[in-house]
């Protein structure tokens, strides 16, 4: 008799946002003449720029003529667009890397789960609460989380490093000593950041307890702050402790065309071993390649013109960003994050719990957003807002938000 990863079956419910989906689909279905305004999932909504529909154009061009053909691509992806990564990207803020440093993919939500692959069953992981639900799913799936324990809302073998606004949701040092850190900055899903002189205390601390940080930059497009790191290989000793992962989804809009790069250092070992080697090895067993006219349309980001429109985009998004943030201040909810990053994570009101706020706003406004709970228990309490809508709608959101104060 065949026997399942029993793992599985000690995960609680469905994924957060497929919850979400689901009771938002209902609320559809009894209310058809409701117009909902969908400010929850991190999705973006600007078409992808003029630079890379002409780079995608080109491709499929190529792939339609014998001598210009593309198959499988490297295991790694593209020279191409590895340099172009490492040109753009890393050596303008004073970090070498090398191209075969670079590992393509079709997103870092698969890369930060997949990167436990690597790392021993019996490694203690230690992560933001609240956090990003992959990092911990993907562990409990390995059987590195142990058994999930409903009265404190969290797995028994997981170290929860407490984000909250008593810290400025900057985590501490946990007292139980971790071997995996996951650490997200621009945070998803509180909107902060930490300094630069913040995130080399994490490297130093990484270093000094043999720990490795798997280091999720995938917002790093939209810090504003001069003080606030893009790269934590911008930090001193960074290569010897971290992986760095990113995405082309938030910073070019690829959610619907799906690439990314995860940042694996020749100096980053286990004793003898590289764990450069290891990712290259599973990277290549599992993984055939992004499709080649999405990796040049990936190139097409750092050309002149794609650096140009995309930022441009960016400034779309962190001016809703503004919106709703100046937007619930004035209706008087306590707000943070909107600076650094596409997120606005909220107070709920009157001590409402994230889920009975998530269905107030459904019923009551016609807007979706994101319980706090559903990225940890140090999430409850607070609620997170995206903006990634169209500023029509964004505007429409908050307006019939303020109008539930009146």
């Amino acid at each position: 008799m065949f026997k399942i990863n029993e793992n599985y079956l000690k995960l609680p419910g469905s994924y957060l946002f497929s919850t979400i989906g689901k009771k938002v689909k209902a609320f559809e279905q009894a209310n058809p003449d409701r117009n909902i305004i969908r400010l929850g999932i991190g999705d973006v909504t600007l078409p992808l720029a003029p630079a890379i529909i002409e780079a995608l154009h080109m491709a499929v061009d190529e792939m339609g003529v014998q001598e210009t053909f593309r198959g499988y691509s490297p295991d790694q992806g593209y020279e191409f667009l590895r340099k172009a990564i490492v040109d753009h990207d890393y050596k303008p803020r004073g970090v070498d890397l090398d191209i075969d440093e670079i590992f393509i993919s079709d997103g870092a939500k698969s890369d930060s789960a997949n990167i436990q692959e690597i790392f021993g069953p019996d490694n203690k992981v230690a992560v933001c609460d609240p956090v990003y639900p992959v990092y911990v799913d993907s562990n409990a799936m390995a059987g590195r989380a142990g058994d999930y324990l409903p009265e404190k809302e969290g797995w028994s073998r997981i170290i929860y490093m407490p984000c909250t606004m008593e810290n400025n949701f900057v985590p501490e040092f946990p007292k139980e000593t971790p071997d995996m850190i996951y650490l997200c900055y621009p945070n998803n899903p509180t909107g902060s950041a930490l300094t630069k002189d913040q995130l080399q205390k994490w490297v130093d601390y990484a270093i000094e307890i043999g720990a490795v940080i798997l280091y999720d930059a995938a917002y790093e497009a939209y810090i504003s702050e001069e003080n606030v790191p893009h790269s934590i290989y911008e930090c001193d000793g960074a290569k010897r402790c971290a992986i760095e992962l990113r995405s082309f989804s938030k910073n070019a809009g690829f959610t619907g065309t799906r690439l990314a790069f995860t940042v694996v250092p020749k100096a980053l070992k286990c004793g003898d071993v590289s764990l450069n080697g290891l990712w290259a090895r599973r990277h290549g067993t599992k993984f055939n390649g992004a499709p080649y006219i999405i990796q040049r349309a990936g190139e097409a980001v750092y050309s002149k013109a794609g650096q140009e429109q995309t930022k441009a985009q960016i400034a779309y998004y962190m001016n809703n960003a503004k919106v709703i943030r100046e937007g619930l201040t004035q209706a008087g909810y306590l707000c943070f994050g909107g600076v650094n990053a596409p997120y606005i994570w909220m107070k709920t009101p009157d001590g409402m719990t994230s889920w009975d706020f998530f269905d107030y706003l459904l019923s009551r406004a016609g807007v979706v957003g994101t319980p706090g709970s559903g990225f940890g228990p140090h999430g409850e309490g607070y609620f997170r807002l995206t903006a990634f809508g169209s500023l029509e709608n964004t505007k429409k959101a908050i307006e019939r938000i303020q109008a539930l104060n009146r």
